[in-house]
Parts: C-alpha cells; structure tokens; sequence
C-alpha cells in the first residue's frame, strides 16, 4: 500500500468510476485497475463492487476510504510542515539574555521574530554569563547574549558583537562623591565595595580587580550578590559602593548614582551568540533580526555623555 495507490483508490471512490478517477489523475484506466487489484489483493478484500455502468464501494472499501483520507491528508501536512521547518517557520527557540544588559532591546527582537514567525514557540531565559555557558554546552538554549565566551571554548561558537559597554562607579545619591559627573578611581580607595559575583562573571570580577590595583588599591568587598538587581538595590540602600557596567541603570536604580571613570576605558562587549554546528533556520532567522537591529541597540545602549542620577 502507496501513496499513490492510495490516491487511485480515494478518486474511484469519489468517482464511482474508473474512467473519471483516471481523468482526475492524469493517467490511463488501466493503470488505475492495476492500482485498485493489487489493494485488493494487498488486503485480501474487495473495495468496489463492479457492474457494467457502475461502480458501487463495499463496507470495507468505505472503512479504507475513511483511513485512506486521513493518510493522505497527513501526507499532504507533512509536506507543508517540512517546508516550514525549512524555513524556520515552526519549533521552538530558547535564548538566553543578561537582564541587565538587553532589557532595552530583547522585547522589541522577540516580538519582530513573532510577527515575521507566529508560529515558532519563543522562550526566554534570564540567565548570567555562567550560566548561560553551561546551558549552551547542554543544548538547553539555543541563543545566547552574553559577554565574551572563554578562549577554551570559544571557537565552538559564533559570536556578534552587538554593543560594547563601559565600566561605571555607582554610589548612592547620598555619597559625597553623587555631585560628580566623573571621578578617578583612586577616590573610592577605602570605600566597602559591592561587586558582582565572581561565580557568575568571572572576567568581570577579575577586570575590576585588576584596575582597581592599578589605581593603587585592593577593594574592600562586603557583599557579592549574584544577581545585578541586588548590586544596584544594596548601593541604594548605601551598603557600599560599586564597579558595573553602564547598562545595569536599565534596571530598578533609584537612588544610585553612575559615575564616570575618567582613568578607566574598560570594554564590556555584548554579544549574540550560538553553536558553529547550528543547522536551524529558526535561530538563523532570529540572529538575522538582531544583527539587523544592531545600530538600534547601539543608540539605546549607549553611554550618555552626561551621567546623572536618576
């Protein structure tokens, strides 16, 4: 039993006859005989009753017919669902981002993927760098917007720089350095210091070590929240001080104050990020969208001239 078997039957039974069903079909009568006999033979059954004017279908050609549809119809669904998935039109999509550092942007990519993909289930991820390795390792997201991947394992991937960042000083808006626009480093010497998590950023941990001792001092670190919400919330609440990236301002930072480094020119780039081996078109098109949007993201991400309290 074939498809094309299938169809032959499914046409006489529409038909009532042979000669139509060979019409519909574009073939000869014969071979829609031949089609219909070896069924017959095929399932030991007979599907029509003959007679010299007519052709009437039996109980089980009528039981076939009901199965035969369904078959081709879900042939015929096949056919458009491959094509689909070709294009990247269905499946599934899991990015991850950093809160923080796409909360300007990533709503507007999903919702242009949507409106060009409806049917692609999208989910999103809020992850920290750290995390969003291990889960691009597992295959558990399939695009990620992170910092720059370890040298260990970064050729396995493709990376777009979509914007590059820059590392800020924040204090609470009580501080007596808040009336500044620009401060050098060496001023924050003494100051308990809040920083992100070392776990979750190991690069960003390290780069701000690093330049705090070229400005002439190890920072006294008194808290290290893994999430950049609770950096920003814990300066607030004028715990300390801190070293971030410019973007964590997108988050909840009422009063805080973001302070320029006028001795620190610290690039924090943001990538787009999947696998060298990724064969699927849904993660090509959404990688598409956002390259397309990069000027866009860029003007929203930048650092103002004038940094102020909000």
């Amino acid at each position: 039993m074939d498809i094309k078997t299938l169809k032959s039957f499914v046409a006489v039974a529409k038909h009532r006859s042979f000669s139509e069903a060979a019409r519909e079909l574009h073939t000869v009568q014969p071979a829609i005989s031949r089609h219909i006999s070896a069924l017959e033979s095929e399932l030991g059954v007979t599907l029509f009753n003959r007679h010299s004017r007519e052709v009437s279908i039996t109980q089980a050609g009528e039981q076939l017919l009901a199965d035969a549809m369904a078959i081709l119809a879900l042939t015929e669904q096949a056919k458009v669902q491959v094509k689909r998935a070709h294009h990247g039109q269905i499946g599934t999509l899991n990015i991850a981002h950093l809160s923080s550092a796409c909360l300007t942007f990533m709503a507007t990519l999903v919702r242009v993927y949507k409106s060009q993909f409806p049917h692609v289930h999208v989910t999103l991820f809020e992850m920290t760098a750290t995390e969003q390795i291990e889960a691009l390792k597992k295959d558990h997201i399939d695009i990620a917007f992170s910092r720059p991947l370890p040298s260990s394992i970064a050729d396995e991937f493709i990376q777009h720089c979509l914007y590059i960042d820059k590392l800020v000083a924040i204090v609470n808006q009580e501080h007596a350095l808040a009336m500044n626009k620009t401060i050098n480093l060496a001023q924050l010497k003494g100051e308990p210091f809040i920083i992100f998590n070392r776990d979750e950023a190991l690069g960003l941990f390290d780069e701000t070590i690093t330049i705090c001792k070229q400005a002439g001092f190890s920072p006294n670190i008194i808290s290290q929240p893994r999430h950049m919400q609770t950096l920003v919330t814990e300066i607030a609440a004028g715990l300390g001080v801190g070293l971030a990236p410019y973007c964590v301002r997108k988050l909840y930072s009422e009063g805080c104050h973001f302070l320029a480094l006028d001795n620190v020119d610290t690039a924090i780039p943001v990538q787009i990020q999947y696998k060298q081996t990724n064969n699927n078109e849904t993660v090509n098109a959404f990688v598409r969208i956002a390259l397309a949007a990069k000027e866009e993201i860029q003007r929203s991400m930048a650092m103002s001239d004038v940094l102020v309290s909000d």
